[in-house]
């Protein structure tokens, strides 16, 4: 389990990492003004990914010191089709003013006619999305409400090597059950609490110039209870912890080691498989759609793969009990960033 975070501040007086390690809670308090890099370094994002069996809604608020970017995506696992639209503006420098909590703080951001709203209610979370010119025209408009019934999240905080002013404190909130609509052109897709779960990636940092990252996750109900998982590595020292989990009826199971074997010369042309060092996660990963976009100004680039599908294998949780997975849908990325 390695370094398990106590309460206290993220950044200590110099605006260094004050404690390596991860929780099961938000137990380290962020505070932008502390940040001691430059205001252009500091990477600060909300982003949302909602799953039903057919389809799919991702959304991104995302301050990136010269870059401000809002992201809608719509996936269609029938048709095999995605379509991803994102507005960027120059240099917000923070003020989007993204919460520095992910239990606390509103979230509304609107550019070009794009509007992507964020609220914390009693009912959970609120997700607003008004989009009229998604998809030449056809429109994108809805609501959904993520429930969150009290349960344990992947919170880890990350330092980078030979970079003290440098740091990633990241939280993962899965198996949030969704309810609500969204309608895109003329069609309403209804998102149903038994069979639609999102999960909420809430970042916060400042990071080195070129890194490639993997990051997998999957979110729904096994064995009638809740159940989901975290997987990632590729930046940072990850020595005093990494940020593999295991969700099950809302308490999580940390794992050690997690590795990501994709497929030679595609990322969705065949499946890709999943192992750990503790032989507590073994998983195959076959994908559905390949969420892929490039970007390259030089300077700054992005190469970015997130494939959807659905894992099976198999889990060993803290108390030694194996828990089977058939299918169970999510997603798995790799994402390499000069930013």
């Amino acid at each position: 389990m390695r370094r398990e975070l106590t309460p206290g501040d993220l950044l200590d007086g110099h605006g260094r990492l004050a404690q390596p390690g991860w929780a099961r809670s938000e137990v380290r308090r962020y505070d932008r003004s502390a940040v001691a890099a430059n205001r252009l370094r500091i990477k600060e994002w909300d982003y949302y990914c909602v799953l039903t069996p057919d389809h799919g809604l991702a959304l991104t608020v995302a301050d990136n010191g010269y870059m401000g970017l809002l992201g809608v995506s719509w996936l269609d696992f029938a048709a095999r089709t995605e379509t991803t639209e994102n507005v960027m503006t120059p240099f917000p420098l923070g003020r989007l003013r993204l919460p520095a909590s992910a239990d606390t703080g509103d979230v509304r951001a609107e550019h070009r006619g794009l509007l992507l709203e964020y609220r914390h209610t009693a009912a959970g979370r609120i997700l607003t999305v008004d989009h009229p010119r998604f998809g030449n025209g056809r429109g994108l408009r809805g609501e959904l409400v993520l429930a969150q019934p009290a349960m344990d999240r992947m919170v880890i905080a990350t330092p980078f090597p030979d970079a003290p002013k440098a740091f990633y404190y990241n939280q993962k909130i899965n198996c949030l059950p969704a309810s609500g609509e969204i309608t895109v052109g003329e069609d309403t897709v209804r998102f149903e609490p038994d069979s639609a779960f999102g999960v909420f990636d809430w970042g916060r940092g400042v990071w080195t110039y070129d890194n490639t990252w993997y990051w997998g996750s999957a979110s729904g109900v096994v064995d009638g209870k809740p159940f989901g998982f975290n997987i990632g590595h590729g930046f940072g020292d990850t020595s005093a912890a990494t940020e593999n989990i295991v969700f099950s009826g809302g308490v999580g199971h940390k794992l050690d080691e997690v590795t990501f074997h994709l497929p030679a010369g595609t990322y969705d042309g065949a499946d890709w498989t999943f192992t750990s060092n503790d032989r507590r996660f073994e998983m195959t990963f076959t994908p559905i759609l390949d969420r892929a976009a490039t970007t390259d100004l030089k300077i700054l680039a992005s190469v970015q793969h997130q494939v959807f599908g659905r894992y099976s294998g198999h889990v060993v949780l803290d108390d030694g009990s194996r828990v089977e997975i058939h299918d169970l849908l999510g997603f798995a990325e790799q994402v390499r960033n000069k930013w």
